[in-house]
């Protein structure tokens, strides 16, 4: 399987290193060349300096050939943005986008988009191991919807 992984910060490297290990091909985008120096040093894969919604880039890195698309950038736009053109545009069957804001998380998952929130990973694994309790399952933390842990800042708390 091919995969087109968008940002090159720490997740997205590792995701890139554990894709290459398992044998598939991976192309990463990242608009800051600097972030590439993330990769480990055996890196066999594409890597390619650009903007992750831009279509064009989107080809260079085989996006028409990728069974999987990863957007891993620390921008929840960005993500979501370059989610929707892999799956609508691109037609990638295996498409997922990090995104901080459980609100939105949870918005897209709705509408249709697989997301990821290590907002809600973190805090779930962090409250169960302070609890003594085991760990659930990814499902189960991104169910969590009790008001207060998701509900905006208040106006000023910034």
């Amino acid at each position: 399987m091919h995969v087109v992984i968008l940002g090159c910060g720490r997740v997205g490297a590792m995701l890139a290193s554990m894709v290459e290990s398992e044998g598939h091909t991976v192309c990463i985008i990242d608009r800051d060349p600097e972030s590439f120096r993330r990769l480990s040093e055996g890196f066999r894969g594409k890597t390619i300096l650009g903007v992750g919604i831009d279509e064009d880039i989107l080809r260079k890195a085989g996006i028409e050939r990728a069974g999987g698309f990863a957007a891993t950038t620390n921008g929840d736009n960005t993500n979501i943005m370059s989610a929707q053109i892999a799956k609508v545009r691109f037609k990638v069957s295996r498409v997922i986008a990090r995104i901080y804001d459980p609100l939105r998380a949870e918005a897209y998952r709705e509408l249709g988009i697989d997301t990821i929130s290590p907002t809600l990973l973190g805090a779930g694994l962090c409250m169960d191991f302070l609890a003594a309790r085991p760990w659930r399952s990814i499902e189960a933390y991104h169910a969590v919807r009790e008001t207060h842990l998701l509900s905006p800042e208040p106006e000023g708390s910034r």
